[in-house]
C-alpha cells in the first residue's frame, strides 16, 4: 500500500505503534517528529497518517513488531528505580530489573524514584493510555508516612480540592491512620494523578512525605504481592475489570 493510500485508510501510525507495545501512543508521535519512523521505506516526520496491514513500519532502522494478545501484570515497584526504559542520569530503571520472562511492555503512568508500591505494567500502548485517562474516575490509593502533625479536620478539608502553585487538584479523600511520635499515617485517596500531587498537597498542609506506598489502581491491588515481584492479569479477567477498553 503506498503512503498516498494508507493516508485515506487503516489505523493512526502513532496507534498501531503503541498496539504493539513499543511505546505509549505519545512517544510514538514524538519519535515520529524526531524522524525515528519510516513507512514502505519512506522517513516520516507527521503522526497524521494511516497505515493498513500490508504496509512495512520500521523504528530505527528495525521492523516494528506485530501486535500481540493485551496482556496486564501488577508489579510492586521498589524504591530507588526510576520508571522509564532509559534514565540520562544512568540510574536503575525498573526495566533493568523485571523478570527477563516478561514480554515487551510499558508501564501505566510513573511512580517516582523514591515511591514504591504498585505498578501496572502491559504490551499494550493503547490500554497504557487508557489507563491513564482522569475520565476513567479511578480511585488510585497511597498509604502515607509523613513528618508532622494532622487532624482530621485538616484531611476533610481537602475533599473540596485544592491549589497549589498555580496548579489546581480535585477531590481528595484522606484519612488519618495514626500519630506515632513526629511521624504519622496517612491513606490518601486521589483519582488524576498528577505529577507529585500527594507529595504537593501534604506539603501544602505543613506535612513532609518520607514513605510513599500506593496499594491500589482502580480495581487492581498491591496486597500481599512481594516487593520487585510481578504476577499477571488472567486474560479473561480484564474485559470485565476494564469495561471502557475491551468492546
Amino acid at each position: 500500500m503506498s503512503t498516498e493510500k494508507a493516508a485515506k485508510e487503516g489505523e493512526r501510525i502513532a496507534k498501531v505503534m503503541a498496539r504493539a507495545g513499543l511505546c505509549s501512543r505519545r512517544d510514538a508521535e514524538v519519535w515520529i517528529q524526531a524522524g525515528r519512523v519510516s513507512v514502505n521505506g519512506a522517513i516520516i516526520d507527521s503522526p497524521a497518517l494511516n497505515v493498513g496491514p500490508d504496509d512495512c513500519i520500521e523504528v530505527d532502522g528495525k521492523k516494528l513488531p506485530k501486535a500481540q494478545k493485551t496482556r496486564l501484570f501488577l508489579y510492586h515497584k521498589p524504591t530507588g528505580l526510576v520508571t522509564s526504559a532509559r534514565d540520562e542520569m544512568g540510574r536503575d530503571t525498573i526495566f533493568d530489573h523485571l523478570p527477563k520472562s516478561l514480554p515487551r511492555v510499558i508501564s501505566v503512568g510513573r511512580l517516582d524514584l523514591t515511591t514504591e508500591g504498585l505498578l501496572l505494567l502491559t504490551n499494550d500502548g493503547e490500554l497504557s493510555r487508557h489507563l491513564e485517562l482522569p475520565t476513567t474516575g479511578w480511585k488510585r490509593i497511597y498509604r502515607v508516612r509523613a513528618f508532622g502533625d494532622v487532624t482530621q479536620d485538616r484531611l476533610d478539608a481537602l475533599r473540596n480540592g485544592v491549589t497549589v502553585d498555580g496548579i489546581r487538584y480535585g477531590k481528595i479523600d484522606a484519612h488519618l491512620e495514626s500519630q506515632k511520635g513526629a511521624n504519622c499515617w496517612l491513606i490518601f485517596t486521589i483519582t488524576e494523578g498528577k505529577n507529585r500531587e500527594v507529595r504537593k498537597v501534604l506539603e501544602s498542609i505543613g506535612l513532609k512525605v518520607n514513605r510513599l506506598i500506593r496499594i491500589s489502581y482502580g480495581p487492581f491491588e498491591l496486597r500481599e504481592l512481594p516487593e520487585g515481584e510481578v504476577i499477571e492479569v488472567h486474560p479473561s479477567e480484564l474485559p470485565k475489570l476494564i469495561p471502557g477498553f475491551f468492546k
